[in-house]
């Protein structure tokens, strides 16, 4: 009886030892599995993509400035035209005739003043002798005053008449391209008779766009000034045309607007693009690639690593002794490589991209390699 009590006894701690082998063996069997992969640095050079339009650097209506008939036109329609070159012509016969008697008037209104002065000189010689009385003298004086302000007035209408000639020839105040002449020659023209031809120039020209306020803070577009400082050549635009292809020459910025508008939430922006070849023209739509000049080195996660709960983004890292780990981030642009992460992990922390469903943090995990789960 002693011995059937003493092999039960014996076979009962036998069957006590074994579960505490399988209870202590059962937790590392049963950690979920996951796939995890390293985080990694890439070069990425910053760009956002806006809805711009051409505008010309110089844009202007031509108007007479008097009122004369059109003598000649000087220019093909629609040709480019150089600063200074010569526009239309108006009949300048009348305005020479202007100028002519202009010079006469001069030339009288000195006659004039040459002798009030000589009898201001003798009236001042006969004062003292008693010759001549005190309101003689006073004419005199008045006399001389009188004169030199008509000929100062001479003077002023020979300048009117000089510039009136001057505008007989309207000239291009700069180089561009001119579009249809809006009147013929013999029509008579005057500042009321409205636009003769509107001129704009093509190289450069201006691109236009507008970006939000959240898209300005993020870029940091305060620091571009504009001014061709080094924080204002940190940055480049490239125009896309509506064909989809990118024109060839790069342009800077060279305006941030002052205020948001209300309407929109964004505020105004601008860039110069040189434009030799004249294909981009005021008003045509393109596409405007604000972008960094030089990449910077960014940590990218796999998109399907993050999560987002009450707290915000985190993703699930692998941390020492294999255990689940959160760590909260902060989102940048998603990239073709995953997501850039601004804040929250660095360089070789291993993240979990498979079986997140299965793990909490502070859990253990069995990890195993992109590649074998692949």
């Amino acid at each position: 009886m002693k011995k059937t009590v003493l092999a039960a006894a014996l076979t009962s701690a036998l069957f006590l030892s074994g579960c505490g082998e399988k209870a202590s063996n059962a937790p590392k069997s049963q950690a979920p599995l996951v796939v995890a992969e390293q985080v990694m640095a890439t070069s990425h050079q910053q760009s956002k993509s806006y809805i711009g339009r051409v505008e010309a650097v110089e844009d202007t209506n031509i108007i007479a400035q008097i009122t004369g008939y059109l003598k000649d036109r000087h220019f093909e329609e629609g040709q480019m035209v150089q600063a200074g070159q010569l526009l239309y012509t108006i009949e300048p016969s009348s305005f020479e005739a202007q100028l002519a008697a202009a010079k006469a008037t001069l030339a009288q209104a000195n006659a004039t003043l040459k002798k009030t002065q000589l009898d201001f000189n003798r009236g001042k010689n006969l004062l003292p002798k008693g010759s001549i009385s005190q309101s003689e003298f006073d004419s005199l004086t008045a006399a001389l005053l009188g004169a030199e302000a008509q000929v100062e007035s001479a003077k002023a209408q020979l300048n009117l008449a000089q510039v009136n000639l001057s505008y007989t020839e309207i000239r291009a105040p700069f180089a561009g391209r001119i579009s249809a002449s809006q009147v013929s020659t013999g029509d008579l023209v005057s500042p009321q008779s409205g636009i003769l031809t509107t001129l704009v120039s093509l190289d450069p020209v201006h691109t236009s766009f507008s970006i939000s306020e959240r898209e300005r803070l993020e870029l940091g577009m305060d620091r571009y000034k504009g001014d061709g400082s080094d924080e204002s050549e940190a940055a480049e635009v490239q125009v896309i045309l509506e064909n989809g292809k990118p024109f060839e020459h790069l342009g800077a910025l060279d305006y941030l607007g002052n205020r948001i508008d209300l309407n929109t939430g964004t505020i105004a922006m601008r860039a110069i693009v040189p434009n030799p070849d004249y294909r981009l023209l005021p008003g045509q739509h393109i596409r405007v690639e604000l972008r960094e000049k030089a990449p910077t080195d960014v940590v990218v996660v796999p998109r399907r690593a993050v999560q987002t709960d009450l707290e915000g983004h985190f993703v699930m890292l692998i941390a020492d002794g294999d255990v689940a780990e959160r760590r909260n981030v902060e989102l940048g642009r998603q990239l073709e490589q995953g997501i850039v992460i601004r804040s929250g992990v660095t360089e070789g922390d291993r993240v979990i991209t498979q079986g997140l469903q299965r793990i909490r943090n502070g859990v253990p995990v069995r990890v195993e390699s992109k590649a074998s789960a692949e």
